[in-house]
């Protein structure tokens, strides 16, 4: 359980992001269901007013983080380009930072190399 806090340290970049991701990802849900109850329920858009300017900022939040994370891992055209999509689809956000968790792109280290396993890590 130490290791999961450490991958939200706010002392790192690795660590923002990953917070960032989870507020985009939770943002965007919000604005999901604002987005029903003004155009199919025909209620309210107070859901879309309070979501759809806290959204932006976190989307914008979100592409500065993964800015930064990938010019610190220097990631691939093919990662940018993920990360960039992930910020489109909804909840995206939180499937890149899995995958790239998993596969050593936010912090360099793999899952197994998290659990303690002797585990290269492949990605430059």
């Amino acid at each position: 359980m130490a290791s999961m806090a450490n991958n939200y340290d706010v002392r790192s970049v690795a660590g923002w992001f990953r917070l960032i991701a989870i507020a985009e990802a939770f943002s965007w849900a919000g604005l999901l269901v604002g987005m029903y109850f003004k155009h199919l329920a025909g209620t309210t858009e107070i859901g879309v007013k309070i979501f759809g300017p806290l959204h932006g900022g976190i989307f914008v939040a979100f592409l500065a983080a993964a800015l930064l994370v990938g010019i610190a891992r220097k990631w691939s055209v093919l990662t940018w380009a993920l990360a960039l999509l992930a910020s489109i689809v909804p909840l995206g956000s939180v499937i890149f930072v899995i995958w790239a968790d998993r596969s050593g792109r936010i912090d360099g280290r793999t899952v197994a190399a998290n659990r303690g396993e002797d585990m290269p890590n492949l990605v430059a």
